[in-house]
């Protein structure tokens, strides 16, 4: 594996699965809570690929405009200029839509012709129509367990898509990844994992979330700059939880009960 790639630890078959759809030309959704590493496998992928690699935060506001394109005026003249996702068709790659349930309804409507076999990208507003090239690769993520029955994708947009299920890893996994992100000891990081394990059981009742393997790795990089582990946990792991004072009194609670 070259050093220039980003780290990523694979949890199963998804390399294999992603390499296979990009050369078929299929494009990918990816499932799975935050923070359990969705996006840092398509950077992984994309180095991997040696793919140019746009990625969009998708966000309430986020319409179909942004993404193709839309006319300024500049100079005192009116110019179109192309939005990420039009750039990436021209040029190939992977454009990657993080969240997408997020964005506006008509965001979806403009991916649809780009995800079945014509692969083409109409431009109403300038009258072309972009034929996508063959490295070019449109993936999108969102979290099911997370969204609310409004935002969620129709089976109509999601049976467009390969599909790949992500989970937070193994613990023992889990655990070797944190150590490898922040070079805390093995043995440290394998308990902050325990502990997320009892927060992530949470899940539900008192936290919509529960701790992400990028929190972990944000606790124990606070660890490894010499903050003590209490507190460290604390900024990391039960602030970012929850804002309500009771329910993180319970957060903190459980970490003494779990760690002592």
């Amino acid at each position: 594996m070259s050093a220039s790639l980003p780290f990523y630890q694979p949890q199963g078959q998804e390399c294999a699965l992603f390499e296979a759809a990009f050369r078929r030309r299929l494009p990918i959704l990816l499932k799975g809570p935050t923070g359990c590493g969705k996006t840092r496998f398509v950077a992984f992928m994309a180095a991997k690929l040696d793919l140019g690699l746009d990625t969009i935060a998708c966000h309430d506001d986020l319409t179909a405009a942004d993404l193709t394109g839309r006319y300024l005026i500049k100079n005192n003249e009116t110019i179109w200029t192309d939005g990420p996702l039009t750039r990436a068709v021209r040029r190939g790659g992977i454009c990657y839509l993080d969240e997408v349930v997020e964005a506006r309804k008509d965001v979806t409507v403009v991916l649809h012709p780009l995800t079945d076999d014509r692969r083409i990208l109409p431009l109403d507003r300038t009258g072309e129509t972009l034929h996508a090239p063959d490295d070019f690769m449109l993936v999108i993520s969102y979290n099911p367990g997370y969204q609310s029955v409004l935002k969620t994708l129709k089976p109509s947009t999601r049976q467009r898509f390969v599909a790949i299920a992500f989970d937070y890893p193994r613990p023992d996994v889990e655990a070797s990844i944190v150590s490898r992100e922040t070079g805390l000891d093995l043995e440290q990081c394998k308990t902050l994992v325990r502990l997320a394990g009892r927060l992530r059981a949470l899940k539900g009742q008192d936290l919509e979330e529960g701790a992400s393997t990028r929190l972990l790795v944000a606790c124990a990089s606070l660890m490894v700059d010499g903050m003590k582990r209490d507190l460290a946990i604390e900024a990391a792991l039960i602030e970012p939880l929850s804002d309500d004072p009771d329910v993180k009194a319970g957060l903190l609670d459980l970490v003494k009960v779990t760690l002592g």
